[in-house]
């Protein structure tokens, strides 16, 4: 799998999304926009309903619940990580990442634009607080 990089700041979800279905940021932000979702809103990053709907658009199923985070090897092959999870006014907010493990190995997808390296196995800095499955 390959990284799909954010063209938003709060556009993790749709690029991990975008990863996930092997298409552009743009396809996915088209196809969110006709969900009525979009990078500005906070739900999008505080809650997990717009990214299993988009999900669904393209067929990717996703458990139906979160599961906590205990170590890398209990994750399934492919997952949505909640990274930098955090509380903002008592309200959970987190960064979206895809865990993918496959024949090139175990690592992350993340999308963030700044960083200088997408593609990530520095697992001991990133610190998942739960996961959903995907398939």
């Amino acid at each position: 799998m390959k990284p799909v990089i954010q063209q938003e700041i709060a556009g993790c979800a749709i690029a991990s999304t975008a990863a996930l279905a092997s298409v552009s940021y743009t396809a996915a932000k088209k196809a969110a926009k006709n969900l009525g979702i979009t990078a500005a809103d906070p739900t999008l990053w505080s809650d997990t309903a717009p990214i299993r709907q988009l999900l669904r658009h393209y067929r990717i199923k996703a458990d139906k619940h979160e599961t906590p985070f205990t170590d890398w090897q209990s994750l399934p092959d492919r997952a949505l990580l909640a990274i930098k999870w955090h509380l903002e006014k008592d309200t959970p907010y987190w960064h979206w990442a895809v865990f993918v493990r496959d024949a090139d190995g175990e690592y992350v997808l993340d999308s963030k634009k700044a960083l200088k390296q997408n593609v990530r196995t520095d697992f001991g800095r990133i610190k998942p607080k739960w996961f959903i499955g995907v398939k």
